[in-house]
């Protein structure tokens, strides 16, 4: 996939699997990685981006016989700017598949 569609809607990807629940970034990379490709060196970042903007929280989970990891959760606040990027999305995909239909 082109690397610059995938760095414009890789916020909605994060944003929305992290919607489902509450996951730490290798957990999250994985889920992503089934179906997108994505760098820890483009995740992480971009997580931390997304706690100073308030749209996410961390805290720190147990794991079972293991190290605690630090795990993302969404925001009242995360769940407005998700549902707005889910509209900018919609509305471009819409418009895109609008402009390669024209003429056919």
């Amino acid at each position: 996939m082109n690397i610059q569609f995938k760095k414009g809607i890789l916020e909605l990807v994060v944003m929305h699997e992290i919607s489902l629940r509450d996951q730490y970034g290798y957990e999250l990379s994985q889920n992503i990685s089934e179906f997108l490709s994505i760098a820890d060196g483009t995740l992480y970042p971009m997580l931390r981006r997304l706690v100073k903007e308030g749209y996410l929280d961390t805290y720190m989970g147990k794991n079972s016989g293991g190290p605690a990891r630090k795990y993302y959760a969404m925001t009242q606040q995360g769940f407005s700017h998700l549902n707005e990027l889910e509209r900018e999305w919609n509305a471009l995909k819409l418009s895109v598949e609008a402009f390669l239909q024209k003429g056919e």
